[in-house]
């Protein structure tokens, strides 16, 4: 006891906490959640700049076939029940899906605190400042390919819900 009162009080508070945060560290990394893994498509199209990529240092967010949309304070809905996943590629950037329009998948892209897994019609799925949406539909190699964006479907994933919500 003798020696560890000759430790600086700090170096004693330090010492405590530090090996604190360790046990804390150890015990909030053992959780039960599994990671999510990114969906991986392969795109008919490819352009030589894409989401994800940078440019003389800066990071491109968006890319060709994408609508961006300034959000202003508004979550980001599932447009209808469906799955979310994230993205292997982009800029924060998940995949919609739903068995409503199975031969499509719909990609936000600039989407923070995605909600993964499945989702009900309304649900707030993300946040952002600013979304760039894309509309990609299955082809009959199983290839995927960039199309024109839906209004009806951006629009959902746009609207507040109310007590009426309804699709």
């Amino acid at each position: 006891m003798a020696f560890y009162s000759r430790i600086p009080i700090r170096l004693r508070w330090l010492s405590r906490n530090f090996s604190l945060g360790l046990l804390l560290i150890g015990l909030t990394s053992c959780g039960g959640t599994t990671p999510a893994v990114p969906r991986q498509i392969v795109l008919k199209q490819s352009w030589e700049i894409e989401s994800g990529d940078r440019v003389a240092g800066q990071l491109v967010t968006g890319s060709l076939g994408d609508i961006s949309v300034r959000l202003e304070g508004i979550r980001l809905r599932a447009p209808f029940s469906g799955q979310v996943e994230l993205a292997s590629k982009g800029f924060h950037c998940i995949y919609f899906s739903t068995p409503e329009v199975p031969a499509y998948l719909f990609r936000y892209c600039g989407v923070r605190q995605p909600r993964l897994g499945p989702v009900q019609a309304g649900e707030a799925i993300g946040r952002s400042g600013n979304i760039h949406f894309a509309t990609l539909r299955r082809q009959p190699d199983g290839a995927w390919a960039i199309v024109e964006p839906s209004d009806r479907v951006l629009e959902r994933s746009l609207n507040q819900p109310s007590s009426g919500f309804r699709f």
